[in-house]
């Protein structure tokens, strides 16, 4: 975990018991309960706070007094908050216990900053930038990790807003809104860059898009956003007014802007990278400091019917946490006469700080094959 200094932000104190249960539904790991609470973001000088801080001032530049900013709301929120009320479909892939981290059957880690949307709707906020750390299962490679940080922004207006602007189309009129002050962000983290605007599918917008940059040689995705649905200002006190809504990922972000090749780094605590990056600059370029050889090895299995990758990372991350570098399938066939399915993994342990010992390595795998056969049941080969 991250050793730098924290602002004087408040910090919400998540307790263990608050977090791991013995509720059958619960699927929190010690590994992701340590994460809860370092708040990255609150760090001026670490990549995270850098970028945080740079999006508030160009907000309270162009919008001054108009947004309000949370960045220490409660991280275990309430099912519905996390789905329903962001009109996540009932049948979605997100609202499985294999892509979502379970306190009990009602509340989860949240997967996204929006699951404090439609709250802070009601309680009066008309313009608001929320800021967090937000948690899901995925795969391990260098662009994922389970906890990870977002800024999601809301910008309601009045029917009376956009008549006095001349225009008669109060969605016509967001999207307009939206796209400019998107642009401009675009551009304060990144300089006059080309750029292009995609269609996409949002659940909690319509319509949706997402900004593309064209950056070192190559189109990138910045964020997602689009004029919020009638159906969720509606139900949370806002009837006959519209709204845009952005979210965006500040890992992704710092990883574009300052060369982080691994996101794992954002949680050393190694000064020779802390170091590197100053509150306030955005012209910092990562400059590795080691290149410690990494060591592979393959596990073969017949899977089980309920195996899934991630049930497979996530057991791989609770045994290695930041050791493991990946976990990729390399061979999936099924057998013609059994029609039995074998898949094999290659992990990529590295150590970011330090060479790893053959012993420690070995060590690893023996745990991660024992507890693949107890733990996920599949059939070792």
């Amino acid at each position: 975990m991250c050793s730098a200094s924290a602002s004087s932000t408040p910090t919400v104190t998540v307790s263990r018991d608050e977090v791991i249960t013995g509720d059958a539904a619960n699927n929190v790991t010690d590994n992701i309960y340590e994460k809860i609470g370092v708040n990255l973001h609150h760090i001026d000088s670490h990549p995270l706070g850098i970028i945080k801080s740079a999006i508030y001032s160009f907000f309270d530049r162009n919008y001054p007094d108009t947004f309000t900013k949370f960045d220490d709301l409660h991280p275990v929120v309430k099912a519905t908050a996390n789905f329903d009320e962001v009109l996540v479909p009932a049948d979605h892939v997100s609202r499985s216990s294999n892509d979502t981290y379970y306190v009990d059957a009602d509340t989860v880690l949240r997967c996204h900053t929006s699951a404090h949307q439609a709250e802070t709707l009601r309680k009066g906020f008309a313009s608001f930038l929320v800021t967090g750390d937000v948690y899901r299962r995925d795969s391990i490679d260098a662009t994922h990790y389970p906890v990870f940080h977002q800024m999601e922004g809301v910008r309601v207006f009045t029917e009376e807003e956009w008549k006095a602007a001349g225009a008669t189309d109060g969605t016509a009129y967001c999207e307009q809104e939206l796209k400019k002050a998107l642009e401009g962000l675009a551009k304060e983290l990144f300089g006059d860059v080309e750029m292009r605007w995609i269609d996409a599918y949002f659940p909690f917008t319509e319509p949706s898009f997402e900004l593309e940059i064209f950056f070192n040689g190559q189109w990138l995705e910045v964020l997602g956003c689009g004029v919020m649905e009638q159906q969720i200002l509606d139900s949370n006190g806002r009837e006959g007014h519209k709204a845009w809504a952005f979210g965006l990922g500040l890992e992704r972000l710092a990883m574009v802007l300052f060369d982080i090749p691994d996101i794992r780094l954002f949680w050393t605590s190694d000064q020779r990278f802390l170091k590197q990056f100053k509150a306030g600059a955005l012209d910092t370029k990562f400059k590795p400091y080691s290149k410690f050889p990494p060591c592979f090895k393959d596990v073969a299995f017949w899977v089980s019917e309920d195996f899934t990758e991630n049930n497979l990372c996530e057991l791989v991350r609770g045994i290695a946490g930041d050791l493991v570098e990946e976990v990729k399938l390399i061979d999936d066939f099924t057998h013609p006469k059994t029609g039995k399915t074998s898949n094999c993994f290659r992990i990529a342990y590295r150590s970011m700080e330090r060479s790893l010992t053959d012993d420690e390595i070995n060590s690893l795998q023996e745990e991660v094959r024992a507890q693949m056969a107890s733990r996920l049941g599949v059939e070792l080969r």
